[in-house]
């Protein structure tokens, strides 16, 4: 590791200069960084699950799953128990070393979140990283997920507080925050990211970007997705954004946050290998694995071992004794 300062106090103007950049400047730039912190050839891989789909109360401009958009998704209720752990055991036996579970929620009831603790506490005694995306939480929701051994929790700012009213109302982006300080303070890792491609702008990208950053700790995990159209959204039908607008906010991401996990995640199936190729190299070192995220398709195990293969690049395995220590009880307040 070199001796660069992690910073929290990023202004607007000086991200959107590393996003004018010249091309190959800031992909040099981004990968210096990326290797100080982390092997270059080395990808974190996660596997994703839909354990409760659709008829959410949130009306997400990009979503299949919310109740108030017209789309062919089938409604699902909360998976039993076993179902689970053999989805999870499936991913764990394809390579994936992080098991991520996605309920399609505005927030999880205490009930609902009481059969969740036990799919965690299943998945984490498979020797896997734990990770849920469930919506809002309460800090006390927060407490026991972390008691339960959850590793990370996954709840994504989307885009920037100014450009956040045209894709969703009803909820606002400090609700969002408020949910990243919950899990904060619970001592949970943090999963946050963005979607590009909603019709947003540059400056929108860089102001996202600097919301993540100046964070009292950056997100472990930084997750940013390609918008995938599903017909029957609003969205569908937004201008395709440009592949190259796309790598140089990864790159980004990677300078701003060089100590996190920037993850390539929805919209890899629209991804051709060489963008692919040109994001690692901007710094992005963890990708979903497997067909479907959540309702959305995603490239086949296969294909991919195929190209970590053609770049010379190897999952990172995660041993049952880190897993394990990660399950220590939560830092009481005070």
């Amino acid at each position: 590791m070199n001796g660069t300062i992690l910073r929290h106090d990023w202004r607007l103007d000086e991200i959107e200069a590393l996003l004018d950049l010249p091309f190959n400047d800031l992909l040099f730039r981004a990968q210096s960084t990326h290797r100080a912190r982390f092997d270059p050839n080395q990808v974190q891989v996660s596997s994703l699950l839909s354990i409760k789909t659709g008829a959410c109360s949130e009306d997400c401009g990009y979503c299949s799953q919310s109740a108030k958009h017209s789309t062919d998704l089938e409604k699902e209720k909360l998976l039993p128990l076993n179902e689970v752990v053999e989805a999870a055991e499936a991913a764990k036996a394809k390579g994936a070393s992080r098991f991520c579970m996605g309920a399609a929620w505005r927030n999880p009831t205490d009930k609902n979140l009481a059969r969740v603790i036990e799919m965690v506490q299943a998945v984490h005694d498979l020797g896997m990283e734990t990770c849920l995306t469930l919506g809002m939480l309460t800090e006390p929701q927060a407490v026991q997920l972390r008691e339960a051994g959850l590793d990370y929790y996954n709840h994504n700012l989307d885009t920037s507080p100014e450009f956040y009213g045209n894709v969703i109302t009803t909820r606002t982006f400090e609700d969002r925050l408020d949910t990243l300080a919950h899990v904060r303070n619970a001592d949970i890792n943090i999963c946050s990211g963005g979607i590009l491609g909603m019709g947003e702008s540059r400056r929108d990208r860089a102001s996202m970007l600097r919301e993540l950053c100046n964070l009292k700790k950056h997100p472990e995990s930084v997750p940013i997705n390609l918008l995938v159209q599903v017909e029957g959204t609003p969205l569908f039908g937004t201008d395709a954004l440009d592949p190259f607008e796309f790598i140089r906010t990864i790159a980004v991401a990677r300078i701003l946050m060089p100590e996190s996990y920037v993850r390539l995640s929805a919209g890899r199936n629209e991804m051709s290998d060489e963008m692919q190729a040109l994001c690692f190299l901007a710094g992005a070192n963890s990708v979903f694995y497997g067909e479907r995220l959540l309702t959305t398709d995603n490239p086949e195990t296969d294909s991919d071992r195929v190209l970590f293969d053609r770049l010379g690049m190897h999952m990172e395995q995660v041993v049952e004794s880190e897993v394990k220590a990660a399950k220590k009880p939560c830092r009481k307040a005070g």
